[in-house]
């Protein structure tokens, strides 16, 4: 799942807008702040794929102006790292955007740095509720735990499912998560037999996978972050039988991510999950989106960040556009609030108020199509808010 950084670097160059002679007053700066090397190395590529596809498919020109990108690696959850180079973006750069946040802990840390300098920032992944209300600078449109978590619960309950064990990542939107089912599930009737909170750095999840088989619930309800992290459980979840015990696995999206599905195994199927996008999802815009990416990126399948990279440069080219390329920092926010857009994912709204996303959460089946895996939608809730505000 990772690659080497430099190989990264190559196709990233090979693909981002560069404009060298350009002027200042030429150009829309947008800076990424992202993961590209470690750990969470995918989510970085996967946000600045989904974004250069849009530019590519789009043109690299709005509103008389050049679409400039500059990638920065926070090296994962780092938030002296992120603070040092969004005031790097901010004062040397000369940014009109900062965009990306991968993971919550960095996008809180460059909260009242981007609130100081009056810079738009857009959220393309990092899932803890209360990041908006950190900065009136902030919007999101990517999604959040609890936004994601809700359906799972009333799904369960609604499908039989009773005693359920959390297993949940011990960060932000991990806690969101646990919180937001055990509220759900238990308001509606069932019982949460036991909790468990992982890592984020490195977890064994064999141990605590063993104590949730030894519980015998009835389903285990699960979030760890996409990529290698979701594989790891996956492999303790088929190792230690919980399956055959008839333990089912419930969880959000990020466990049977689309980028890394495949490398789960048949031992994935039948996995139910809620998330925002599959590329399964059928519509004229996911079919758009996935052969622009394709172009950028053959080897990487696009996941639900590589769609937050697309429409946050839709919602840049939007803000553009209505602004005649003239990026006042507060007019921006003003066309930020309340836009709307046709997503790959499907129809997307940012809340007014809470500057949040609004949008279709579906569920979905861990099936086999063709030679891959996929998950395939086949039940969804309509215009879900976020219910952690």
């Amino acid at each position: 799942m990772k690659r080497a950084s430099m190989k990264f670097w190559a196709v990233a160059l090979a693909t981002i807008v560069v404009t060298t002679a350009a002027q200042a007053g030429d150009t829309i700066k947008v800076g990424f702040l992202v993961e590209m090397t470690g750990t969470f190395s995918d989510f970085g590529q996967h946000i600045v794929n989904g974004a250069t596809a849009y530019i590519q498919q789009h043109g690299d020109t709005v509103a008389g102006k050049k679409i400039v990108l500059i990638v920065r690696d926070t090296t994962g959850p780092a938030p002296e790292v992120a603070k040092r180079l969004a005031q790097e973006l901010i004062v040397k750069d000369e940014v009109d955007f900062i965009v990306g946040f991968g993971l919550t802990p960095n996008a809180l840390a460059v909260a009242p740095i981007v609130t100081e300098a009056r810079k738009p920032t857009i959220i393309m992944n990092a899932a803890t509720s209360v990041i908006t209300t950190k900065s009136p600078y902030i919007v999101r449109v990517s999604f959040t735990l609890a936004q994601v978590t809700e359906p799972m619960a009333e799904w369960a309950y609604k499908n039989g499912v009773r005693k359920v064990y959390t297993l949940v990542a011990d960060y932000g939107p991990g806690n969101d998560a646990e919180k937001t089912f055990k509220a759900a599930f238990t308001k509606l009737g069932g019982e949460i037999v036991g909790s468990v909170r992982v890592p984020l750095q490195n977890p064994e999840f064999g141990p605590f996978v063993q104590r949730i088989k030894d519980a015998k619930p009835e389903a285990v309800f699960a979030f760890v972050p996409a990529g290698e992290l979701a594989v790891g459980l996956m492999k303790s979840y088929r190792e230690r039988g919980l399956a055959k015990e008839g333990i089912r696995l419930l969880c959000t999206g990020d466990v049977t991510d689309d980028g890394v599905i495949d490398a789960l195994g048949d031992s994935a199927l039948g996995v139910i999950s809620t998330h925002q996008y599959s590329m399964a999802h059928d519509s004229p815009e996911n079919k758009a989106f996935l052969a622009a990416y394709a172009k950028v990126d053959t080897k990487l399948r696009p996941n639900f960040m590589a769609v937050a990279g697309w429409d946050g440069m839709a919602a840049i080219y939007e803000v553009a556009r209505q602004l005649k390329g003239d990026i006042d920092p507060d007019k921006a926010m003003q066309v930020l609030r309340g836009l709307k857009l046709d997503s790959p994912r499907g129809p997307i709204q940012i809340d007014a108020d809470t500057r949040d996303i609004v949008q279709d959460v579906y569920v979905r089946e861990v099936k086999k199509v063709g030679d891959h895996l996929y998950n395939v939608e086949f039940d969804k809730f309509v215009a879900v808010k976020d219910p952690g505000k």
